[in-house]
This record gives structure tokens, C-alpha cells and sequence, in this order.
């Protein structure tokens, strides 16, 4: 089978899943991050050395104040848990994003995180918090300028690479498979320069409840994909459009 070498996820449904259990939406979010936890160890196990996850987006900030505080005291409790799961599984952790508006003790453990881990060679995961694709680009678009005002670069050697170069992912492959999981089929601003030549498969499965066997699922729909530089056709054998 063929792996997909990057695959994204947008991490969709927790709220849903936690309600159709009679359950506050926060207890959905907990449970979704520990979820995170064993797909990222099946995702190495199958051969995938890129995990980027979709965990608070800008346009997250205007949820609730309780829900959000909540999802605050969830990300310092998962900070703490996934440098014990990254020492376990030698992984590597980056996270993406705008970190100016998380709170200070949150970017020193993130920044902790990211150094403790810097050297490992198993995983690569990265996490998106507070993160946008719009805002990536318009944060990227403003150092280029800066550097092309300091005359750092020339505007005619502006390239895609280039571009590319000022953006968090800069030294990421782009991924290769999107998934996104409780039947949602938008990007949401995720990824948007990235995502430009990657597959994309839907489910309906809540966030919580997807396990190995769906991400398998997923993997199996991309090997369905006749990938060709500049297109993608449907295989003669009757693979997925």
C-alpha cells in the first residue's frame, strides 16, 4: 500500500460527539485530544512521517468565553501530556500558528515542547493553534515585504518557493491527504496554500470515535487516486474519483 508521506486532519465533531452522550461540549474536546494521542502513534505505525492537526483557529476566539477558557486549560494539560508522549515515541513536535495571542506560560511550554523534541527522529507532528491560512499569508506577505524593503530580496526572484519559504510550514512538505472527520467538507481555513495539490477524503465518523481502522479507510481511498503531475485521473481499475 501506498502511504501517504503528510497527512492533515481537521479534528471535526468533538461538541457533536459529547452531546449525543449527554455530555457538556468540553467533555467531547478531552476526549478528542487523547484520541490525537493514538493516531498519532497508529499514523507512524502505517508508515506516515508527517501528522499536521487542526487543534484552535483563529476564528475559534469567538466561541463562548466558558468554552474557550476551557479549551485554554485543555491545551496547557496536553502540552504537559504529549511531552511524555513524544519522549515515548521519539516524535517531533512543531506547532504552526500565530503563538502571540496564547497566553505567556502557554508559549513557554510549547517552546519547551518544540526544544525537547527538536532532535527526535521518529513522528513529525505538528499542531495548529491559532492558526488561520489567511492570517499565515498575510503574516508571510508582510516579512517578504520587509525583507524586500531592507533589500534582502529582489521582487522579480519572488518564486511559489520562495513564497512558500516565509510560510510556518516552510520547512514541511505539503501534505499529501486531508482528512476531515463529522461530515463537514470545507477547508475552513486550513492549509489553503498547501493544500493546493493534495487528495481530500470526508467522514462522517465524529472526531472521537475515529480510530485506526478509519484512518486506514482513508489511506486506502488515497491509494484509489491516480496521482499525475499537474492532475489527478480516476484509475482504469475504478479507483475513487
Amino acid at each position: 500500500m501506498n502511504v501517504p508521506r503528510h497527512v492533515a486532519i481537521i479534528l471535526d465533531g468533538n461538541g457533536r460527539w459529547a452531546k449525543a452522550k449527554g455530555m457538556p461540549r468540553n467533555y467531547g474536546h478531552a476526549q478528542g485530544s487523547k484520541n490525537v494521542e493514538r493516531i498519532c502513534e497508529e499514523a507512524w505505525k502505517m508508515g506516515i512521517k508527517y501528522l499536521t492537526v487542526y487543534a484552535f483557529s483563529t476564528e475559534n476566539w469567538s466561541r463562548p468565553r466558558d468554552e474557550v477558557d476551557a479549551l485554554m486549560k485543555l491545551l496547557r494539560n496536553y502540552m504537559k501530556t504529549c511531552l511524555k508522549t513524544a519522549a515515548k515515541n521519539d516524535m517531533k513536535v512543531r506547532v504552526i500558528g500565530d503563538k502571540t495571542r496564547l497566553d505567556e506560560d502557554i508559549r513557554s511550554r510549547i517552546a519547551e515542547l518544540e526544544e525537547a523534541t527538536e532532535g527526535n527522529g521518529g513522528l513529525n507532528f505538528q499542531i495548529a493553534l491559532n492558526y488561520g491560512s489567511r492570517d499565515e499569508i498575510v503574516r508571510a506577505v508582510r516579512r517578504l515585504a520587509e525583507d524586500a524593503r531592507d533589500g534582502k530580496l529582489e521582487p522579480q526572484s519572488v518564486t511559489p518557493d520562495v513564497f512558500a519559504s516565509y510560510l510556518d510550514t516552510h520547512d514541511i512538505p505539503d501534505p499529501d491527504l486531508l482528512i476531515r472527520t463529522s461530515g463537514e467538507e470545507r477547508l475552513s481555513n486550513f492549509l489553503l496554500w498547501q493544500l493546493a495539490y493534495s487528495e481530500f477524503y470526508f467522514t462522517d465518523v465524529l472526531w472521537p470515535d475515529f480510530t485506526k481502522e478509519e484512518l486506514a479507510k482513508a489511506i486506502e481511498y488515497y491509494n484509489g487516486r491516480d496521482r499525475r503531475y499537474g492532475g489527478v485521473e480516476k484509475k482504469e481499475d475504478g479507483g475513487n474519483v
